[in-house]
Parts: structure tokens; sequence; C-alpha cells
């Protein structure tokens, strides 16, 4: 059965094209214009994944009202924000509230086909491992799957953005090993990244970890380099 992909863009022709390009690659796509109109689609159903502008009409904010609405009722639902607002602020507000990645405008449509495409097998993969058919790599008292983007501490899961976990799995790749700033940013996948950006990750990173275990303490900060993974 195709999956089902929903775009929130109040721009017509915007919108007209992302729901042709997207339809030719086997996809069911519906499009909404607007906040209230995209809420009574959801009540009926919830899609596969769902691709939101921020500003739609009047509403400045209603794209990050909808993720959140979104991610109340499906935690796990791939959210792609697709937008002209690419200010370090907006995209930090973007990914804090759980969207699996911040796209700018304009953007090819072939390359947003593709990103659907990889954010759906990540979503597979995930499926896969919570029926316990994945396999993990074990560091101290971490679980991480790199195919599903799926970490766990002490048996507990953490809820990484795809961003917070690609940059998870660099500092982990080995454990002691400092890792540069630089090498960090060509983790998120995205330009116009800086030394405070990446900072603001790894503090949410830490916060997450912290929930599970206050004691939490492997990521250490490396003045001016960048950070690195500390076995306790």
């Amino acid at each position: 059965m195709a999956k089902k992909i929903v775009i929130v863009e109040d721009d017509i022709d915007q919108r007209n094209n992302y729901i042709d390009a997207i339809s030719k690659k086997g996809y069911q796509v519906r499009g909404f214009s607007s906040r209230t109109e995209a809420l009574l689609g959801f009540d009926s159903e919830l899609p596969d994944l769902v691709i939101l502008d921020i500003i739609l009409g009047d509403e400045v904010d209603a794209g990050f009202e909808l993720c959140r609405d979104l991610l109340a009722r499906s935690p796990n639902l791939p959210v792609i924000f697709l937008t002209e607002r690419i200010a370090e602020i907006d995209k930090i507000s973007g990914l804090r509230l759980g969207a699996w990645d911040y796209l700018p405008k304009p953007i090819s449509l072939d390359y947003l086909s593709e990103k659907i495409s990889s954010l759906l097998r990540i979503h597979e993969a995930r499926n896969l491992a919570a029926q316990g058919t994945a396999e993990a790599k074990i560091v101290g008292d971490m679980s991480i799957d790199q195919d599903a983007l799926l970490v766990s501490w002490k048996n507990h899961p953490i809820n990484l953005s795809g961003t917070e976990f690609r940059m998870l799995a660099k500092l982990v790749r080995v454990p002691g090993h400092a890792v540069s700033y630089d090498t960090l940013m060509n983790a998120t996948m995205q330009s116009l990244v800086t030394n405070n950006t990446i900072n603001t990750h790894m503090r949410n990173i830490r916060k997450k970890f912290e929930t599970i275990d206050p004691d939490f303490k492997c990521i250490k900060s490396e003045y001016g380099f960048g950070y690195r993974w500390s076995t306790q």
C-alpha cells in the first residue's frame, strides 16, 4: 500500500508543485492550505509523513503549532518543516519540537522526494527495531541503532531528532576521542550551522539523557574544539 503524505502549504502553486512531484514517486498525497483545514484532515486520518510550512496565512507560527499537535497524537510521526524562515532560532525551535528535519525554500523537488523516501525508510527501520528484529551497537550503557536512528540508555529509550542522532553517532564512533565542531556540523546535514547551533543541540541531547539518568556525564565539552564521549 502506498505511503500517505500530507503537505500543509498556503501558496497554492507551491502546494500543487509539491503534490505533483511527490505523487509521481508513488505516494498518496493530500494538501491543506491552513492550520484549521489541516487539523480537520488529521482528525479523520493521520498520514505516514507530514510536510509543514510555518507561516500559514495570517498565522506566523501555525506550522509550529501543528507540529506540536501532531506529535502529541503520534510521537513517532515523521514531520518535516519546509519554509522560508531560515533564522537559526526558528531551526532550533522546529527541531526542539521534535521535527525530523528542517528544510529551506526554495528546494529541488527531486531532493524533497529523496528526503521523504529517506525518512520513511528510517521510520520503517524504527518499527522493525521495536519488534526486536534490528541490531544495535553497544557503547557502555548506551545502545545505538544506526539504521533506525534509535538510542537507549540503561534500557530506557531516548527520543532524539534525526539531527541529534547523527551528531551523537559521530560522537560515539570512537569513544574517548574529541570530535570537532566541523565534523559535528557536517553531521547535521544542514547549511549555515554555527558553533552556537551545535552547542544548543548538545545541551538538548544531554538533557534528554539526564531525564533518564540525573548522573549522566558522558558528553564532555572540549573548549574551542568540539565535544567528546567519555565512558563513565
